[in-house]
């Protein structure tokens, strides 16, 4: 009996170690995959926040109620919250219109499965809500991929002082 197990023991080792070995490169694999599919998904975010841009400058309502998700949340430099209506009617009425977004520094994006945080300083100038707005700003973003692509589901504006 002891010499049968032995033997088993030593035919199951070699499968063992292909075994572990196979997981092993499937597991690095899966890595490598999810790093492409992570790129890949940062310059779709990229594209959608330039769309974005372009479409508040426009004031392209359309394409905003397209990005901003259903249940979208904005929290603006005063600390209001607004949701995706208040912030369509703001920009049909004419209530806020933007002459000018310019990044101050490269966007950072960092996606996590089918969600992606985007962060900035930005410069303004225009007027929002009715108020003139010109200034520095920390933006972020927080955008979720469902079936309709990329969608803003939150976002935050934090006013910069004057140097």
């Amino acid at each position: 009996m002891k010499l049968q197990r032995s033997s088993t023991m030593k035919h199951n080792i070699p499968h063992l170690a292909i075994t572990m070995a196979l997981l092993s490169f499937a597991s690095g694999q899966s890595a490598t995959q999810q790093e492409s599919e992570n790129r890949k998904s940062e310059q779709e975010v990229r594209q959608t926040i330039e769309k974005y841009r372009t479409a508040l400058l426009q004031r392209d309502i359309p394409t905003l109620e397209k990005i901003w998700a259903d249940d979208y949340v904005f929290v603006n430099a005063s600390g209001e919250v607004l949701r995706k209506a208040q912030r369509l009617a703001n920009v049909e009425s004419g209530a806020t219109t933007l002459e000018s977004i310019n990044e101050e520094e490269k966007i950072t994006v960092r996606v996590y499965q089918n969600s992606a945080v985007a962060t900035s300083r930005v410069t303004l100038k225009g007027q929002y809500s009715g108020q003139s707005l010109s200034g520095q700003y920390r933006s972020t973003h927080v955008w979720v991929k469902g079936p309709n692509g990329w969608q803003l589901v939150s976002n935050q504006l934090t006013a910069l002082k004057p140097k």
